[in-house]
């Protein structure tokens, strides 16, 4: 069969479903997946179609597939400009631009995507960190619910309201972080610690389409910010500049942090099945955050803090290494103080601190080498990374480096980590 004639499975996101979460351009070990201001797209030259990317996506809108003559693959720049994904071919059509078929038939077949991953796709870059990320939750933690709202049409978003919104960075510094709090009313709306939201920014975007959701991780525990009451909160930042620091006004995160109680926001989700805590009461958690990422860390530490006061937790060890720029910019800095030191071991990292040289969380972890050696040796230890992509790495090689300290082989530790749930990555 010539190159006119190939017909190919070429993998595509929906944009429609897609929440912009990055998990897909985080996990793809070729490097196919990218994104401009609005979509998410796959590079057909560059996938493998490894299947790499499937497992982690919240929503499924990573998996999707059209059959196409090769020489008609949608391009990227195509892809960009896309509100919802093109129709199938039908078999007529593909007839139509060249291909028999017979040959339809056969090019499908061996271009079908394989759920097993290509040999060495993983040890393409000298050490992966993504690679170590668990799709699979804890086996102990509870059951989540996901998808519940949303969204694929704006009628299926849920109402909420917002019943607080209090600043928890100091004044008068440029970082500004608010704890958002949203009520659903009567509306069911079950998420656990570590799960995501969906918010839908109103007005449209400069050419006149409507705001995509923009996705924000569950600062409070099951039971509510409030307990007893059908309500959540989230840690929001204020974007005023984007990665390259030059000024721009976050859609989504300004109109939230603006937000007066009494305001509405539409909400979709929830999301995420993997990035959960442990229910098993004797398990370790080691949380590891910048910025906003604290937001799981903080659901998961609220939720132990709560099972303590009750009287019946048994009580695995709790370790949290926080970085910022400075103390003033860490978000529940105060909080963090008052809780009891043996409930919780804190070690903050703050980078631009005046006078003081730059520490980051992975030093940290590296200064605290023989505690975290012992969880990292226990089947009860379980990993949360949370924040920006650029940490990713350098925490990755800092856990790697205690295990070979500890005398732990890391090969067969991180592969371990991964197969049963323990280490998880969620950085953006």
């Amino acid at each position: 069969m010539d190159m006119k004639t190939t017909v190919i499975q070429q993998h595509l996101i929906d944009p429609e479903i897609c929440i912009r979460c990055n998990t897909c351009e985080a996990t793809c070990p070729s490097g196919a997946i990218t994104h401009d201001a609005r979509n998410y797209v796959v590079d057909v030259g560059k996938c493998n179609q490894c299947m790499d990317c499937v497992p982690p996506c919240p929503t499924g809108s990573i998996d999707n597939w059209r059959s196409v003559p090769r020489i008609m693959a949608y391009s990227v720049e195509a892809q960009l400009g896309w509100d919802s994904l093109p129709p199938e071919l039908t078999p007529e059509q593909l007839a139509a631009a060249g291909a028999t078929i017979e040959g339809v038939a056969e090019s499908m077949a061996s271009d079908a995507p394989s759920t097993q991953p290509t040999a060495g796709a993983a040890g393409e870059a000298a050490f992966n960190a993504a690679q170590y990320n668990a799709t699979l939750p804890p086996w102990s933690a509870a059951h989540a619910y996901t998808n519940l709202y949303g969204p694929k049409a704006a009628e299926k978003c849920v109402t909420a309201t917002v019943v607080g919104n209090v600043r928890v960075t100091d004044v008068g510094h440029e970082y500004d972080t608010h704890h958002l709090m949203l009520d659903f009313g009567s509306m069911p709306f079950p998420v656990l610690e570590g799960q995501s939201i969906g918010i839908v920014p109103p007005g449209t975007d400069a050419a006149g389409r409507p705001h995509h959701a923009r996705q924000y991780s569950i600062a409070s525990p099951r039971n509510g910010e409030r307990p007893g009451y059908n309500n959540l909160s989230l840690t929001i930042k204020r974007v005023l500049e984007d990665h390259q620091g030059r000024p721009v006004r976050g859609v989504a995160s300004n109109f939230l942090c603006d937000l007066q109680v009494g305001a509405t926001v539409q909400v979709i989700g929830p999301f995420g099945t993997s990035f959960l805590m442990p229910n098993h009461p004797r398990s370790h958690i080691v949380m590891i955050c910048t910025g906003t990422g604290s937001a799981p860390m903080r659901a998961m530490t609220e939720w132990r803090r709560r099972l303590r006061s009750s009287g019946k937790f048994e009580g695995g060890k709790l370790m949290l290494f926080f970085g910022a720029r400075t103390k003033e910019e860490l978000p529940y800095f105060g909080p963090l103080q008052n809780l009891p030191k043996d409930f919780i071991d804190i070690n903050f990292a703050f980078s631009r601190t005046p006078g003081q040289p730059k520490r980051y969380v992975q030093d940290l972890m590296r200064e605290r080498a023989a505690d975290l050696g012992a969880l990292l040796a226990d089947g009860n230890s379980h990993f949360y990374v949370c924040g920006l992509k650029a940490m990713e790495e350098g925490v990755l090689l800092a856990l790697r480096d205690v295990a070979q300290q500890a005398g732990l082989g890391w090969d067969s530790l991180g592969a371990a980590l991964k197969r049963e749930g323990r280490l998880h990555l969620e950085t953006y």
